[in-house]
C-alpha cells in the first residue's frame, strides 16, 4: 500500500502538466516546500498540495497533511492513512469525506512496499511518459479550539496487473477524463463516484524499480 509519494512543488509546473489546473492558482505556497523546490516527497505527518473545489465551486490548491485523526483527538495524531473504495461510502470514518470533500493529488511517481521474509522491499513506479498521476484523495479539517488543519487520506483500489506482483493494494488513480466528476464539478450521483473507483489499467505504461538505498551519512 502506497506509503510515500513524490510530487511538483510548484504551480508553474502543474500547469505545465496538466489543463486541469488552469483555474486559480494556490491561495498559499505549499506547506511541503518553498516555490524554488523541484519536487516534494510525502509520507504520512507530512504535507502535500491537494487540489479541490473551493466554495464558489473554483479549483485551488491547498497543503494538506496526510493522515486522518480520531474523533476528539487533542492532538492531530496520523491515525488513519487510506481510505478503501470499497467502504468508502459506508465506513463512518470516511463516508462524509467522501460525500462532500474530495480532491486530487498529482504525483510524478508514488511508492510500493513488497514483503520480502522479514524485510519490505520499497519498489517506486513512475509512468514511462513522464505526465502525473492523479490519486483520489478525501480531506477533513481537525479543529481544536484556535487550532486548524486540514488532512487528507488517499482511496486505495485492488491492484492493477503490475502492482499485484508487489502488494494487494494500490492508489486510486483517477483518469483526466473523470477528474471533475471526482472533484464534484458534475454534482453527479455518488454511486457514479464511487463507480470510478477501480484498478487503474496502467496499459503498459509505468516502470518500477526498487528505491534506492539512501547514502549514510559521513561520520
Amino acid at each position: 500500500m502506497c506509503g510515500k509519494f513524490t510530487q511538483m512543488a510548484t504551480w508553474a509546473e502543474v500547469v505545465a502538466f496538466s489543463q486541469a489546473f488552469t483555474l486559480p492558482k494556490p491561495r498559499e505556497s505549499g506547506a511541503g516546500g518553498g516555490e524554488d523546490e523541484a519536487v516534494i516527497t510525502a509520507t504520512p505527518m507530512r504535507f502535500a498540495h491537494i487540489v479541490r473545489l473551493n466554495d464558489e465551486g473554483a479549483r485551488e490548491t491547498v497543503p494538506m497533511r496526510w493522515g486522518f485523526t480520531k474523533a476528539g483527538a487533542a492532538t492531530p495524531r496520523p491515525d488513519y492513512m487510506h481510505a478503501r473504495a470499497e467502504t468508502i461510502d459506508t465506513r463512518p470514518t470516511f463516508r462524509e469525506s467522501f460525500a462532500r470533500r474530495r480532491g486530487l493529488c498529482f504525483v510524478r511517481t508514488f511508492n510500493e512496499g513488497e514483503e520480502v521474509g522479514k524485510k519490505t522491499v520499497q519498489w517506486t513506479v513512475t509512468p514511462k511518459d513522464g505526465r502525473p498521476l492523479a490519486i483520489a484523495v478525501i480531506y477533513e479539517e481537525w479543529v481544536n479550539g484556535d487550532q486548524r488543519l486540514f488532512t487528507f487520506v488517499q482511496v486505495t483500489t485492488p491492484p492493477n496487473p503490475l502492482i499485484a506482483t508487489i502488494t494487494d493494494r494500490m492508489p486510486a488513480i483517477i483518469a483526466e477524463e473523470h477528474h471533475a466528476l471526482w472533484l464534484g464539478e458534475d454534482r453527479a450521483p455518488l454511486s457514479e463516484v464511487k463507480a470510478i473507483l477501480q484498478p487503474y489499467d496502467d496499459k503498459g505504461g509505468w516502470d518500477f524499480a526498487p528505491e534506492p538505498k539512501k547514502p549514510r551519512a559521513k561520520k
